[in-house]
């Protein structure tokens, strides 16, 4: 029997894909956001399309503060990239 995959949305661009193909970034029970390789990591999560171009419109559009709420700085989302580029694909 197979196993049903789990399938999560892009918060940017409502695209449903395999939850193993996005990016997913965590506000902790503490209130520190990062991005979780792993995806098992506890707190409140959101996922990405894993490109640049998306990661981008996030923080143009200020995506992550809405559904990790919590208020983002311009710098956050920065060092959310240069934890986020150890994963993504291109």
């Amino acid at each position: 029997m197979k196993r049903k995959k789990p399938m999560r949305k892009c918060v940017v661009t409502g695209e449903v894909k395999e939850k193993k193909e996005l990016l997913r970034v965590v506000r902790s029970p503490e209130g520190k956001v990062f991005v979780d390789p792993t995806g098992k990591k506890n707190g409140r999560g959101a996922y990405l399309t894993n490109s640049k171009q998306c990661f981008l419109q996030a923080k143009e559009e200020d995506a992550l503060s809405r559904h990790l709420k919590v208020k983002l700085t311009p710098e956050d989302y920065d060092r959310l990239w240069e934890e986020a580029k150890e994963v993504i694909h291109g």
